[in-house]
């Protein structure tokens, strides 16, 4: 990513905006050329930050190379191929594609504050495997989009069954080294020598998670070398409309294979997502990408289940882009 060379100066409004939900990173790219690029509380280009559930995106393009290798056959492949614990009863009926769209019905609390919850027990704890035998199949998968940590760590102890690799070693060798990132990645552990906590704790500077979002929106190629199948990129990005949403309400028009989705003034934008507003939003109409990293985000949703302040955000962004 070449450097532009006349760095905008924001408008004190949009500075203010960027600011008020503790912005550390603000990164807008187009064309592999940086429009904008700005550092806070104490961040610069080199500091690393945790990408939080933006993890989640990452995992779903190994899954991706992982398929295009034959080491996984294909996205409908049952989990308990790989994992003896799903093989019995309504866990039997579990394929990899219930885990990325978030329909695996599983027995898993997405509650982060209770000192009980499973996800603070795997977010916390020192045996993700031990929590992961509490992770059972309870409705049926493949109806109803329902948020759940648990998932992508299951597919995280898939990927290490089908390449024999962990998956921060996987990473580096099908991704971070083919990208040419700057900075080595870190890849927090449940114990020392342990497993990889695939759900949420991917860390790493906003250019090299500017790579990621610029392979994603080259459809799956970088230098002309296809890293993740383009038809696997492209049904990763689009929602999942078969899907009823959480609420029951309507049909699932905010999530794919692990990545969010949403449409704004005209564009479909595919994004990645942490916790505290950590974002990586892919714009091929404007053959752009954006990395905002910090501290909080809004505590609403607005349309299509995304938080407000992505739109401040976006709004922030197109006016970068005229």
């Amino acid at each position: 990513m070449p450097i532009a060379q006349h760095q905008l100066i924001l408008p004190v409004e949009s500075l203010q905006s960027i600011k008020n939900y503790k912005t550390v990173a603000f990164l807008v790219v187009r064309n592999d050329s940086i429009q904008y690029e700005g550092y806070w509380d104490g961040h610069q280009q080199t500091s690393i930050s945790n990408s939080f559930s933006m993890a989640k995106s990452v995992i779903s393009l190994l899954v991706g190379i992982a398929i295009k290798e034959g080491k996984i056959k294909s996205i409908d492949q049952k989990v308990g191929d790989f994992l003896p614990q799903f093989k019995e009863g309504k866990s039997n009926q579990l394929s990899i594609r219930h885990l990325l769209t978030m329909s695996a019905g599983l027995s898993w609390n997405e509650g982060y504050s209770g000192l009980t919850s499973i996800t603070t027990q795997a977010y916390y704890g020192q045996s993700l495997e031990r929590v992961l035998k509490k992770a059972n199949v309870v409705e049926k998968p493949g109806k109803r989009t329902n948020y759940q940590s648990g998932a992508t760590q299951i597919l995280g102890f898939i990927l290490e069954k089908a390449t024999g690799d962990s998956i921060a070693k996987y990473l580096s060798d099908k991704l971070w080294k083919p990208l040419g990132a700057h900075k080595k990645a870190l890849w927090s552990l449940d114990t020392k020598n342990g497993h990889e906590k695939a759900f949420c704790c991917f860390n790493s500077t906003a250019r090299d998670f500017a790579r990621l979002g610029l392979l994603v929106l080259n459809k799956g190629k970088w230098k002309g070398t296809q890293l993740v199948p383009e038809a696997y990129i492209q049904e990763a990005t689009m929602p999942a409309t078969h899907l009823i949403a959480e609420t029951g309400t309507q049909i699932n028009n905010y999530y794919g294979l692990h990545f969010w989705f949403l449409e704004y003034k005209g564009m479909q934008i595919p994004y990645m997502r942490g916790i505290l507003g950590q974002y990586i939003f892919i714009i091929p109409q404007k053959n752009a990408v954006v990395v905002r990293l910090g501290h909080q985000r809004d505590a609403e949703n607005g349309e299509y289940d995304a938080p407000k302040d992505i739109y401040k955000y976006l709004d922030i962004v197109l006016n970068i882009l005229k």
